[in-house]
Parts: C-alpha cells; sequence; structure tokens
C-alpha cells in the first residue's frame, strides 16, 4: 500500500464521519481500481452531501466498472440532475454521453 493510501486510510479511521476524507480515499481507489471498496466510501460520503455531483459520478463509474448497469444508470441520472440544477455544463455533457452509452 503506497504512503498516501495509507494515511487516507487513518484519516478515515480516526474521523469516520469526515465526508471529505471519505471521498479522498474513494477516488485514491477509484484510481487504483478497487471499485468495490471505493464504491463503499463514496456511497458514505454521498450520505453526508447527497448534492456531491462528483462523487455521484464516481459511484456510477464505480458500477459501471463492476459490471451493475443498471446501477450505474441510476447513478448518471442522479449525477445529470445535480449537474443540470448546479449549472455544469462540462459534467452535464460527459453524464449525457455515459448515459447515451448504456442505452
Amino acid at each position: 500500500m503506497n504512503d498516501s493510501l495509507a494515511r487516507q486510510r487513518q484519516m478515515v479511521a480516526q474521523f469516520p464521519q469526515n465526508e471529505l476524507g471519505r471521498f479522498s480515499l474513494g477516488k485514491a481507489l477509484f484510481d487504483l481500481g478497487d471499485y468495490d471498496e471505493a464504491r463503499t466510501h463514496l456511497a458514505l460520503a454521498l450520505a453526508k452531501k447527497p448534492d456531491w455531483m462528483v462523487v455521484q459520478i464516481l459511484l456510477g463509474k464505480c458500477d459501471l466498472a463492476t459490471g451493475n448497469r443498471a446501477g450505474a444508470r441510476h447513478a448518471f441520472e442522479r449525477a445529470l440532475e445535480l449537474a443540470v440544477v448546479q449549472h455544469h455544463e462540462g459534467p452535464q455533457a460527459e453524464l449525457e454521453s455515459l448515459l447515451a452509452d448504456l442505452q
């Protein structure tokens, strides 16, 4: 395990309710291809901050990577709603493309 990942795990262990720590650990795990564990931490971060669009997108990408197309579609649809409401045009276009690919 690399030092950065070890520090992020330690931060989550020390402050399990901190959604930023959960996000950081989830993102690091996602980047390493550990989609199942990444999803666990990202879901906990999203539970604390349900309008966190980036986390919603990553959850969908975790589902897509593990073959859960229905879960990915649901996550991307929710992320698209957030992108529209929050006026994030770049992510909106990406999500529209991801959803089109799932059709």
